[in-house]
């Protein structure tokens, strides 16, 4: 099958999933998208995507015509982050994933792309890669190794798992997070930082160079520390600058290694 015959179903079309749903389609791939919002669909339709109104809980909230008409694809790119301000996300956001992946399952869905997390990982003073063990210390973390273990016993569909580092790019700004604050701590943490456009890059090459069934870090290049990243970041953007208190002590870390996916797929990353 020719690439550009192949078509994808964006679960999620916000920050990450919009843009990326608007690339693939200038690059002649059939697009379908889904919003948890009526007044999104014509923004959708207006990227070249063909909408749909979804909502996805412990069941997905749509007629069967609409769930057959959007998972009737080769590709899903699912796209639902965990609920930080959920106190059960730990229980429901697998729940979510189990839903999407049946639909998919029940319409014909041949290959995933989930996106997950680099916060997967703990704090451990150390590189991190793919294959290290998952300790990770938040609520979101916790669901999204809970997902990730469900979806690697997932035998019937081919599946990649992508572990976002923090995201910036568009209006997400890095120079805003932090802009005024004072005596911020764990200036001294090392930050993995990645761009909305160079994660739409690793997207589009793994559907380019068909290549299923990995786990990839997609990660910048450097790991400033925090407090010079997100200083140099408000300098940049022109935001109050941010005050890093003084008498911080060390702080526990992590560096997400991105040399695999540049080995296997061949990409690079901007400069953060």
């Amino acid at each position: 099958m020719n690439e550009n015959d192949l078509t994808i179903s964006i679960m999620g079309c916000g920050w990450l999933g919009l843009e990326t749903g608007k690339f693939l389609a200038a690059q002649g791939f059939k697009i379908k998208g889904s919003t948890t919002s009526e007044d999104k669909l014509p923004i959708l339709q207006d990227a070249g995507i063909e909408p749909y109104l979804l909502k996805v809980n412990e069941e997905i909230d749509a007629s069967e015509s609409n769930l057959k008409a959007f998972f009737s694809s080769n590709i899903l790119l699912l796209n639902i982050p965990p609920g930080r301000r959920n106190p059960n996300v730990i229980e429901d956001h697998p729940k979510q994933i189990q839903a999407v992946i049946e639909a998919a399952k029940v319409y014909g869905v041949e290959k995933v792309i989930f996106i997950s997390s680099t916060g997967v990982y703990g704090d451990e003073n150390k590189i991190m890669l793919e294959t290290d063990a998952l300790h990770p210390q938040r609520a979101s973390g916790k669901a999204l190794v809970e997902v990730e273990k469900y979806l690697n016993e997932e035998k019937s569909l081919k599946i990649n798992i992508l572990r976002f580092a923090g995201l910036i790019g568009g209006e997400r700004k890095a120079g805003r997070f932090f802009a005024g604050k004072t005596d911020i701590k764990g200036g001294n943490a090392r930050v993995n930082m990645v761009w909305r456009k160079d994660c739409i890059h690793v997207i589009h090459e793994i559907i380019r160079q068909d290549i299923w069934g990995e786990v990839f870090n997609v990660c910048g290049n450097e790991h400033p520390f925090k407090k010079d990243f997100y200083v140099r970041k408000a300098q940049e953007e022109g935001f109050e600058l941010p005050v890093f208190s003084e008498n911080d002590a060390e702080t526990d870390f992590k560096i997400v290694s991105n040399d695999k996916v540049k080995q296997v797929l061949g990409v690079n990353f901007s400069a953060i």
